[in-house]
């Protein structure tokens, strides 16, 4: 299996500690489920971490930052691209889709509205399945239980 995580996952996971996002990221770390990003959706992530209404200290920020590169594989295109996929309503989820297409990922794991209601898109169904960290953690069957902390 291989993920995209969009950035409110990420920030669940290297932030919140958000629990089904610290169980999805156990896995992640310990190399068992590959995990992609570009440069395009990395940058989105560093302009995040720089809303003064999650209160990070430019430390923290590198914190987050340096932790995800740790597991993340960047996954960036080569060219033109065309993939069949849906079209996301917020222009700026997008660039989620084209990287799960392109990585070939299994899941893209996310709580943004917009992205959930494409993974039952009729016309042109997505490549992939796109799902909640805690419906990710079902499929996988990782128990809430389940021992090992990531952060």
């Amino acid at each position: 299996m291989r993920l995209v995580l969009d950035t409110n996952i990420v920030m669940d996971l290297l932030h919140f500690a958000n629990r089904h996002a610290v169980l999805l990221g156990t896995v992640i770390t310990n190399k068992t489920l590959p995990c992609f990003t570009d440069s395009e959706c990395f940058a989105e992530l560093e302009r995040v971490c720089n809303y003064p209404e999650f209160g990070l200290t430019s430390e923290k920020q590198h914190e987050v930052l340096q932790k995800y590169r740790e597991f993340v594989s960047f996954c960036e295109a080569s060219g033109e691209e065309s993939y069949p996929l849906p079209r996301c309503r917020d222009k700026d989820d997008q660039k989620f889709l084209i990287l799960a297409a392109r990585c070939q990922a299994d899941l893209l794991v996310t709580r943004d509205k917009l992205l959930l209601r494409l993974a039952g898109h009729r016309r042109t169904p997505p490549p992939f399945a796109i799902l909640t960290a805690e419906a990710a953690c079902k499929l996988l069957r990782l128990a809430p239980e389940h021992p090992a902390r990531f952060i």
